[in-house]
């Protein structure tokens, strides 16, 4: 099983003030009171006009995000590119609802395609569903198109035409494309849509990717219908393997509404799936026709597959596999297994401060919330400053 302990690698590429930013957002982080105190006064400061996107831009958007705009995102997505890590740009702005919103959304998002193609440093696309289309209008169609109104289905039809659009982009440029998961609720109609595109777009290789969220009981059975579907199609089934994002939010409203919670029961159920998942994928009999990237912050998972790819014989530099990681974060996993030849990619968030401020309160909530990622995030922060002042 692989290490991850060697901080000279993991951090090589943060200068020492890099580290004294990460050593001080982390430690805020350790402390649940801090960070929900620290996102109160920031709402506050914003919604009054108080100048503090600076102080915001020079601290926890420095860490979590590559820039305002793509192309200042360059820098990041160059130094990434050096030791062999790549980008995914991922537009982070939320909470529009406007047409005219959705299709500025997807023009940036065809954008990102724009400056992946050709990049070996940027090797996917990504975007959400609830970027380009109301959240509204996905519960309602979540179970089906029967019960719609005619100007909901047109809505829905806009929907469709913007994400095929993308992908469309992405099999043009031959840069894949991966849809994420959301909630529960709204997860069927996501997986519809993303199907049909896999239909039209994945026959030579896999362009259109879907995400699996394994925090989920019913996911590991639902991966292995999907993989059985795509060869009975023979198409190529993408998958982005996670844990998942909105635990707290299903257990809530499965509470409020009196229905079964779908997530896993424990921790340990939601990693064994995960990894029964890898194991599933790179059979060899599935593998023919599957591409993987596994998006994952737990160190045993990661060198999990990474032992299962040497296991099974796989080129370590087959681009049908990638681990990918968030930027800001677990750089041990990231860049150790890209120093070893692995493909590696990271989410880069990118938007106006202002608009990603929930993107940047989410990861600081999750940071403080998943045991021991802060603590050890911390720990090899503090050993890699230690290092360099005794080198």
């Amino acid at each position: 099983m692989n290490s991850f302990n060697n901080t000279e690698i993991a951090f090589k590429h943060k200068s020492n003030k890099d580290l004294k930013r990460a050593h001080f957002l982390f430690s805020v982080m350790a402390s649940p009171f801090l960070v929900k105190m620290g996102k109160g006064l920031a709402r506050f400061g914003l919604n009054v006009g108080l100048p503090i996107k600076g102080m915001i831009k020079a601290t926890i958007f420095e860490q979590f995000c590559g820039g305002e705009t793509i192309e200042e995102c360059t820098s990041t997505i160059d130094s990434m590119w050096k030791n062999h890590v790549g980008t995914i740009l991922d537009y982070s702005v939320e909470g529009k609802t406007s047409p005219e919103d959705f299709e500025k959304t997807t023009q940036e998002i065809i954008a990102t395609i724009h400056k992946a193609k050709g990049n070996p440093g940027i090797p996917f696309a990504v975007f959400k569903i609830t970027g380009i289309a109301r959240f509204g209008l996905l519960e309602l169609t979540n179970s089906g198109l029967d019960e719609i109104s005619e100007a909901e289905l047109e809505e829905y039809q806009g929907t469709v035409e913007r994400v095929n659009r993308i992908c469309q982009e992405g099999y043009d440029a031959d840069v894949p494309v991966f849809i994420d998961a959301e909630e529960s609720w709204i997860q069927d109609v996501i997986d519809r849509i993303t199907h049909d595109m896999m239909l039209k777009y994945n026959h030579k290789k896999a362009i259109v990717f879907n995400t699996i969220q394994m925090y989920r009981h019913d996911r590991l059975a639902f991966l292995k219908k999907q993989a059985s579907w795509a060869k009975g199609e023979n198409i190529h089934y993408g998958v982005k393997l996670v844990r998942g994002a909105y635990m707290e939010k299903e257990r809530r409203r499965a509470l409020e509404k009196g229905y079964n919670s779908p997530i896993q029961a424990t921790k340990e159920t939601c990693d064994s799936d995960y990894n029964l998942a890898l194991e599933f994928l790179l059979e060899a009999d599935n593998f023919t026709n599957i591409a993987l990237c596994a998006g994952s912050h737990n160190e045993y998972s990661s060198a999990f597959l990474a032992s299962l790819i040497t296991e099974r014989k796989i080129e370590k530099e087959d681009k049908r596999i990638y681990f990918a990681q968030l930027l800001g974060m677990s750089d041990h996993i990231s860049y150790t297994l890209a120093s070893q030849g692995f493909n590696v990619a990271k989410y880069v968030p990118y938007g106006p401060v202002k608009e990603v401020i929930p993107y940047l309160f989410r990861r600081a909530d999750e940071n403080t919330s998943v045991k021991g990622q802060t603590g050890r995030e911390l720990k090899l922060i503090k050993e890699e400053i230690k290092r360099r002042k005794e080198a």
